[in-house]
């Protein structure tokens, strides 16, 4: 992830999963990149890649750009090479997400000649509720393809990388072919979404020192009220529930992807007492940070 640029460049084989870090397509379970990366997923982009989420329960409020979308599942949001992008999902949202290296598609759209152009390709969501009746069967086709492509990912066999390949090749077919029917996009105050953005940066910045929200308030220049508003009406959660789910988020990944002590995280996190930071996660997530750890890591 780099830190130059305000809107952060992240890329997943190096980030989040090594083991692809020159891989032309990756794919995980949107689940276990919430545990990693938050339900509430910051302003990113992702330089040379294309990346699909496909979301099989929940809502999810989705910004492609300034552009908003508020959708129950199933659905899928497309986003194309350094598109800026932001999402919330619900506690028990799942489905998966498919980042592919951008010469796939481009590769894809010049050999089918039919499928579009890659100087139209436009960030775009379609939900399944919104879709005609005869187009109804062509998202279950892709449910299905999402489904082969995670087989195919965790279990090693003879030519693995070309069903891989072919895979994502054929979810990409069901996306353009998918593409006419995309949600409209919602209504967004570019003032709201601006300020919001900043106040993740901000979050991101300082959630392990316990700003109070007077503090955040007062370097945005707002009042608490005025920021709390804009939070509920931006990502559907307060102001609080926003730095807390930041605290929580890291708790969870340093529990599941380190092997730190749990008394060893909640300092990490600005914790003076370990017996405080365990009520806090306990209140939380409705289990201990212990109990969290070893149900996570259970085979």
């Amino acid at each position: 992830m780099t830190t130059t640029d305000p809107i952060p460049n992240i890329n997943i084989g190096q980030v989040y999963d090594k083991r692809y870090a020159d891989a032309e397509v990756h794919y995980d379970a949107l689940g276990r990149m919430a545990d990693f990366f938050g339900r509430n997923m910051p302003a990113h982009r992702h330089v040379r890649f294309f990346q699909v989420h496909y979301v099989k329960s929940g809502m999810v409020r989705v910004y492609l750009d300034e552009h908003q979308y508020h959708q129950r599942a199933p659905l899928f949001f497309l986003t194309p090479p350094t598109v800026t992008h932001a999402f919330v999902t619900d506690a028990d949202a799942d489905g998966h997400v498919l980042t592919v290296q951008q010469q796939l598609v481009w590769s894809l759209l010049e050999e089918s000649g039919d499928l579009g152009d890659v100087s139209d390709i436009a960030p775009l969501c379609v939900a399944a509720s919104q879709l005609p009746a005869p187009q109804a069967p062509a998202m279950a086709g892709l449910d299905r393809l999402f489904d082969q492509l995670r087989g195919e990912i965790h279990g090693p066999r003879p030519g693995q990388p070309q069903a891989v390949r072919a895979l994502a090749q054929l979810i990409f077919i069901d996306l353009f072919r998918l593409a006419r029917n995309r949600v409209t996009p919602q209504p967004v105050r570019h003032e709201d979404l601006s300020l919001f953005q900043r106040f993740q940066m901000l979050i991101e910045d300082h959630y392990p020192h316990h700003w109070t929200l007077t503090r955040y308030a007062d370097e945005l220049g707002v009042t608490e009220n005025r920021l709390n508003e804009i939070c509920r009406r931006t990502a559907g959660k307060s102001s609080k529930r926003l730095v807390f789910d930041r605290l929580m988020q890291e708790a969870r990944r340093l529990l599941i992807f380190t092997t730190a002590s749990i008394n060893e995280i909640g300092y990490q996190l600005g914790f003076n007492d370990p017996a405080y930071f365990s009520r806090f996660f306990t209140r939380e997530a409705g289990m201990t940070p212990g109990r969290y750890r070893a149900d996570k890591r259970a085979p």
